[in-house]
């Protein structure tokens, strides 16, 4: 009996926190596995009001209540928090926030109370500083690229957007985007030069070392590339290349590029070119040397059966 005690008193409040969670969750889960639809808030949002149950349970945040992260909200459904219910902190990020997460901003700045280290990076990011600094809504955030918060699944699993399957066509979805590319001037050509790379092929047929968007990027502390702290500015490419590409030289790296090839970098382009032209010329030599190979066996075969016939 004195060895049982202690064993309950540890899961007694472990055990109180799972239901009230569950319980909590229970009720949200009530009306929105069950509402279907999308409506529209006094902010002019359009937001969709059904979650599946079941993909959230097993999700990575399953085991949460709702209002772990709708912090604005009471356990009386969509009734206000009293005042003082929101960390300081998360209301200090969600105001600033606010411009771009018209639904519930308050929400989406609780990622930081978890994820306080990775908050931290995406805030001093191109990314982060676009949406904090320079108030722009199209800046990455949380959910932009790990998806609803609702079904974020573990990065090593098919589903997740940030699986390495996923990650280039998850980073396309801004950066092929023209409307966002031509604002920001970075070009829609991007992950169409990554697939034409060798490492663009590689990953194409599924090869478990090809490199991605955040082998070379980054991923939560992206910086633009001229920036002295990014991993692909010309003093640290060495650096960020040498990591597969052992000895690797500025020369080396000067190759590497997510530009079109064209004037303005000539001799990769003629080189690209030249190589065409190699692998054609070698396909039509084979070819035409089989043409060849076939029409001498065809003439062979029609001379000898003719020598054949003028003996007899």
């Amino acid at each position: 009996m004195r060895r049982v005690l202690p064993i309950v008193f540890i899961l007694l409040p472990l055990l109180c926190f799972a239901y009230s969670a569950s319980a909590e969750t229970f009720t949200c889960l009530a009306c929105h596995s069950a509402m279907k639809g999308k409506i529209r808030t006094e902010a002019g949002a359009l937001i969709n009001v059904n979650v599946d149950g079941e993909r959230y349970a097993g999700s990575v945040h399953g085991g949460f209540d709702c209002l772990t992260c709708h912090k604005q909200f009471s356990s009386n459904p969509h009734e206000p928090a009293k005042a003082g219910n929101i960390p300081k902190n998360v209301a200090a990020i969600a105001s600033k926030i606010a411009h771009k997460a018209k639904v519930d901003p308050v929400a989406l700045a609780a990622c930081a109370e978890c994820h306080e280290e990775a908050y931290k990076s995406v805030q001093e990011s191109i990314h982060g500083k676009n949406v904090f600094d320079k108030k722009q809504s199209d800046g990455a955030l949380c959910t932009d690229c790990h998806g609803s918060p609702h079904y974020i699944t573990p990065k090593n699993t098919a589903t997740s957007l940030v699986n390495k399957k996923n990650i280039v066509k998850t980073c396309g979805e801004c950066h092929e985007n023209e409307a966002i590319a031509k604002k920001y001037d970075f070009g829609t050509h991007i992950l169409d030069r990554y697939y034409e790379s060798f490492h663009g092929k590689k990953y194409i047929i599924g090869h478990p070392n090809a490199p991605t968007c955040v082998n070379c990027h980054n991923a939560h502390d992206i910086k633009k590339w001229d920036d002295p702290k990014s991993p692909v500015a010309w003093d640290n490419r060495t650096q960020t290349c040498g990591k597969c590409h052992k000895g690797a030289t500025k020369k080396f790296v000067t190759a590497i590029t997510h530009k079109p090839l064209g004037k303005d970098d000539p001799i990769p382009y003629w080189f690209e070119k030249a190589l065409i032209v190699l692998l054609l010329s070698v396909f039509a030599f084979i070819f035409g040397h089989v043409i060849l190979e076939a029409i001498s066996e065809i003439r062979d075969k029609v001379l000898k059966k003719g020598k054949e016939e003028h003996h007899e």
